[in-house]
């Protein structure tokens, strides 16, 4: 079988699937930070930047952009059930490619440029040339009821 996405990230032959359609409508940074309505990107020209953040493609102004919306850096994207996570990738250059979120589940999600969403084992999968590696891990708290729901899903997930 000649899977085009396991062919650009080999790190997903361990397993994905794919959770909605292709869309232009928005891209991985703005999936990751929750929105599925615009393009989030410094500078883009029919794209959305978090005002009073400096547009530029660095991890700093990326980190920045987060922490708008209520975000701070982490050591790790282990699963903490009282934390929603997200991960920037950056290439060799420390350019940032690539954002995904973390799920209640602890599995990530990721939205691959123009393409797919989809849902994958962890951040690594997606390490490859296309988007780099893992950067900058960050998290925020989450409502009681989305920490609730994070513990059933991952029970439900050990069983």
């Amino acid at each position: 079988m000649n899977d085009p996405l396991v062919a650009m990230f080999p790190g997903l032959a361990a397993g994905y699937r794919i959770t909605s359609p292709t869309s232009d409508d928005y891209n991985c940074i703005a999936w990751a930070a929750g929105r599925g309505d615009r393009w989030w990107w410094p500078g883009h020209p029919d794209g959305f930047w978090p005002p009073g953040v400096q547009a530029a493609a660095t991890v700093a102004a990326f980190e920045a952009a987060y922490r708008s919306v209520g975000y701070e850096a982490c050591a790790s994207g282990a699963f903490e059930s009282v934390f929603d996570k997200i991960v920037i990738f950056t290439d060799a250059a420390g350019v940032p490619t690539h954002a995904a979120r973390q799920l209640l589940s602890g599995r990530w999600t990721s939205k691959l440029g123009r393409d797919v969403d989809i849902e994958h084992r962890a951040p690594e999968s997606l390490t490859s040339v296309v988007y780099g590696a893992p950067a900058l891990f960050m998290r925020r708290r989450r409502s009681f009821w989305r920490r609730v729901a994070a513990f059933v899903l991952r029970i439900a997930a050990k069983s």
